[in-house]
């Protein structure tokens, strides 16, 4: 399978981990809403290499977010025709937000069960609060984060490692055919530097091989180290693509 065969697989896995609540399909464009928690799920997001960006599809994205009340974000894959970007960038739009999409096959990664890690087919309502509490949400916020996990249509594993009765590290994955998309990865402050992260996506990996799965990847952001060094030590060493926004200033 080509790289970007490969890159595309991945951002379609990533797409159905991290659902929007509501979607509109446009001449090669998935446009993504979900109230404004996180650009990536309040977006437009290329499907394929081909997609195009001219005025009127300019012009027809920003009518939709601004009925939204949301400023146009562009999500731009370095798969995408570079034009796409050079005529955002003509126009005004700011770049942002550069993350990377990485790859490993679970073959070459560290795949291990952990008897401290529960991985439960739902996210129930004390997994969800853990969650909220370990990322720091606000009530909003959790509530949006509530219903996009609730969009999910594919098999999914949440993940919860308790030390000495605490909560330390939690994630989530969802399977979409051989490929698994890792999420929320997250480890309680002040608990950091323990191998709680490695020890949790290990056995989200484990999980997702027992259910056929091949091969995993996820998207971190290109300037958040430890994550990069957490999904290094596990065998994610391939660097698919990169992708930035392009966002509509306010007036």
């Amino acid at each position: 399978m080509s790289r970007d065969v490969l890159s595309w697989r991945a951002e379609h896995a990533c797409l159905n981990a991290w659902p929007a609540l509501s979607t509109v399909l446009h001449d090669g464009w998935l446009v993504r809403f979900a109230d404004g928690l996180t650009r990536r799920a309040n977006s437009a997001n290329p499907l394929h290499a081909g997609a195009r960006m001219d005025g009127a599809t300019i012009q027809f994205f920003e009518n939709l977010f601004r009925n939204q009340d949301l400023p146009l974000i562009v999500r731009v894959p370095s798969m995408l025709d570079p034009s796409v970007d050079r005529h955002l960038a003509e126009l005004g739009y700011i770049a942002e937000g550069e993350s990377r999409t990485i790859f490993g096959e679970m073959a070459a990664m560290v795949v291990q069960p952990d008897t401290a890690v529960r991985i439960q087919a739902e996210a129930d309502d004390d997994w969800l609060d853990m969650i909220h509490d370990l990322q720091g949400r606000t009530p909003a916020q959790s509530e949006i984060y509530e219903d996009i996990i609730g969009a999910i249509a594919l098999p999914a594993g949440f993940a919860t490692l308790s030390d000495e009765g605490e909560v330390v590290a939690m994630a989530y994955g969802v399977i979409d055919g051989d490929m698994l998309c890792c999420e929320s990865v997250v480890t309680a402050a002040g608990r950091r530097g323990n191998g709680y992260g490695r020890r949790v996506m290990s056995a989200l990996l484990d999980w997702a091989a027992s259910q056929g799965a091949q091969s995993a990847c996820l998207q971190v952001e290109a300037g958040n180290s430890a994550g990069a060094a957490l999904y290094r030590s596990l065998g994610m060493h391939t660097e698919l693509h990169r992708y930035h926004y392009r966002r509509l200033p306010r007036a």
